[in-house]
């Protein structure tokens, strides 16, 4: 369900009206960060995941000399 102009207007309203203008920056930015970290540490993960498969074949390759 993709969210339209309308919606992303109320989430919005609602964020303001629960949080207040003074926090909602800091809370967009605790968000970014989080999401920053997040893809920086599955990243690491992905990467982690091609090393160990070249590893292995690598030891393949070579047993099998």
């Amino acid at each position: 369900m993709p969210l339209g102009p309308g919606s992303i207007a109320l989430i919005v309203l609602v964020a303001l009206l629960i949080f207040g203008p003074k926090k909602l920056p800091e809370l967009g930015r605790a968000a970014g960060n989080t999401l920053r970290e997040f893809k920086h540490a599955t990243k690491g993960l992905a990467d982690d995941d091609d090393d160990d498969s070249k590893n292995k074949s690598k030891q393949n390759s070579s047993a099998d000399k």
